[in-house]
């Protein structure tokens, strides 16, 4: 299993058809939609860089259920097809993670003062409380 070290983060510009909009999560991200549509990138470009990023992967994500419905939508909108797999992190813990996971990403994330909510921050921290919980496992042929 391989892990990038490399974070990748833009914003994300709306297209005119996605009409749906969760003040929730523009309070959670602190990003508006203004800002997206001011600041965001195209799809389009989005995609080609993720593409270029991830080709040939396996990418796991612990909010597939939502990631999964999204990079389509995303993809759909950029009319390109993704070079990489997106699968559910479950599919690569163990038990032994799974009762550890809470808690360990509560002490990493206290330690590292975690406020910021963002991808390639979300990423990071997953990544610790993966590498974090390996130990549990009794697995240590994963290598970061």
């Amino acid at each position: 299993m391989t892990y990038l070290s490399q974070k990748y983060c833009r914003l994300i510009q709306p297209q005119d058809d996605w009409t749906h909009w969760s003040e929730e999560a523009e309070a959670l991200h602190g990003i508006s939609r203004g800002a997206l549509v001011t600041h965001g990138q195209p799809p389009r470009q989005i995609c080609a860089d993720l593409n270029k990023l991830l080709v040939g992967q396996t990418v796991y994500s612990d909010g597939w259920v939502v990631d999964y419905p999204w990079l389509i939508k995303l993809f759909d909108a950029a009319k390109m097809k993704m070079t990489f797999t997106l699968s559910p992190l479950e599919n690569i813990l163990t038990e032994q993670q799974m009762e550890k996971w809470h808690d360990t990403q509560e002490t990493i994330c206290a330690a590292k003062e975690c406020h910021r909510h963002r991808a390639s921050s979300d990423a990071e921290l997953i990544q610790s409380v993966f590498m974090q919980t390996q130990h549990y496992s009794g697995s240590t042929s994963h290598h970061f």
